[in-house]
């Protein structure tokens, strides 16, 4: 296919296969105590899409997964998550019971394991699906679900201390969201709904030992871009506010900042009187259509309850995205956090370069944040890597005490590697390269997924 479509080409382009590979080689030696699926989710277009009008967003997710076991590597699989349309179009018969065809997309955003069940993730009031073990598609889910159409979000949070995940989840059109409260088997136990006038895009929130953090931003609801399939647009009037919700119950209390976009939040949590907010900051302007334009940077936000102010500060000036942060550590102070770094860049390649035309030039960023310093391990100019994923070690005895994973190009042999680097020796090479026969683009989020005593 000749475009000049971003989000087609390059490191974006869409595989047209899904893969089986069993026994991958590796380089380096795995950890020997992980035993589970490192899994990730991400748009990949079906070949169908015109190229002129096509938004990387909505193409349907497909999940790439690897399964470790006893050091050893022993599956790559890739699959498409069969929404109606996606088992429609590929001549399969539908999973699950029927859905309202509004709300039917094969989730792209996120893929989750809760109480031995896996899901993959989006948002606006689009039904979760549930998966296999091995990705197949089992069909829509009510994850989540509550009587007034909302589900389980794509960044919902795990509190590793209570055990419950939070949800922030968002309808398009409405003027409100809803904070939902499931336990660790994925029943809803509590909910509230807060009233967000302007319709903006909540895309994630943060959470702390006592409050949820909310991001108001001034990318709303626009029906003029309905045809888009984003309904999106930046709105000058819309102020940037961020609310703090108390999770026993209450009104939100709302403080506005300087215009901008939350895309993710590395962590908060409580300091006094205060609530510290580490997010990845989008400035003024953002196009959601064309997300890789835009330069985010690491920013603190430092929310005085008792004043009722918002200090805002750079952490760090580099372009960068995905955060993620020591799952143990979420809600709780942290030292530690990780992120993508990339820049986009235009390439020309001859007709036998196998390089991607166009891509991104990554690395992976460890921020100590008590010291203030960065370290970043490259990839090198065709290496895109995506989300790193923080896996502790088997008896970890400090907060970086554990692993980055994550899928990398491997330029050379144009297919992917599932890197696992230690933590604790960033800039070293990689404790293990697995190798997979295919090329993995580049996608949004994953999990490592441990496997519990009945797994197989």
């Amino acid at each position: 296919m000749t475009t000049t479509n971003r989000y087609l080409t390059g490191s974006f382009a869409p595989v047209t296969e899904e893969v089986t590979a069993h026994d991958l080689p590796v380089t380096g030696r795995i950890p020997a105590h992980l035993n589970g699926r490192y899994l990730r989710n991400g748009p990949n277009a079906l070949g169908i899409e015109d190229p002129a009008a096509h938004i990387w967003t909505l193409g349907p997710g497909m999940v790439h997964g690897v399964r470790i076991r006893d050091g050893r590597a022993e599956w790559y699989r890739n699959r498409w998550v069969r929404s109606g349309a996606v088992a429609d179009h590929l001549g399969e018969p539908r999973r699950g019971a029927p859905v309202d065809p509004r709300l039917d997309f094969a989730p792209n955003v996120q893929v989750a394991g809760l109480a031995g069940r896996t899901f993959a993730l989006i948002e606006g009031g689009i039904r979760p699906y549930e998966l296999g073990y091995e990705l197949d598609t089992l069909g829509p889910c009510d994850l989540g679900a509550t009587p007034e159409g909302y589900s389980a979000n794509a960044h919902s949070v795990l509190d590793p201390h209570t055990r419950e995940l939070h949800s922030l989840a968002f309808l398009y059109g409405s003027e409100h969201v809803q904070h939902i409260v499931l336990d660790q088997y994925g029943a809803v136990r509590r909910t509230t709904l807060i009233h967000t006038p302007g319709n903006p895009y909540m895309h994630d929130f943060a959470l702390t030992e006592h409050h949820v953090v909310l991001f108001d931003a001034p990318v709303v609801f626009s029906p003029a871009h309905l045809p888009t399939g984003v309904p999106f647009n930046w709105d000058d009037t819309h102020r940037a506010r961020v609310g703090v919700l108390p999770r026993s119950g209450g009104p939100v209390r709302w403080f506005e900042v300087a215009p901008c976009l939350v895309g993710h939040t590395l962590n908060a949590y409580e300091d006094g009187a205060e609530l510290v907010v580490d997010v990845v900051r989008h400035p003024e302007g953002f196009d959601i259509r064309d997300f890789g334009r835009s330069r985010p940077t690491l920013d603190r936000w430092r929310i005085d309850l008792a004043a009722g102010k918002i200090r805002e500060e750079r952490l760090d000036d580099r372009t960068q995205e995905f955060p993620r942060v020591d799952p143990r550590r979420v809600g709780r102070p942290h030292r530690y956090g990780y992120a993508a770094a990339a820049e986009l860049y235009a390439a020309p390649a001859g007709p036998d370069d196998p390089r991607p035309n166009e891509g991104f030039s990554s690395a992976l960023l460890k921020h100590d944040l008590l010291r203030g310093t960065v370290e970043a391990h490259e990839f090198g100019r065709f290496g895109a890597v995506g989300e790193g994923v923080f896996v502790p070690a088997e008896s970890p005895t400090a907060e970086d005490d554990g692993y980055l994973m994550a899928y990398a190009h491997d330029p050379e042999r144009g297919a992917a590697d599932l890197v696992i680097l230690a933590a604790q020796d960033f800039t070293g090479e990689p404790v293990a390269r697995i190798h997979l026969p295919v090329r993995v683009p580049l996608g949004l989020h994953g999990n490592w997924v441990p496997d519990g005593p009945s797994t197989r």
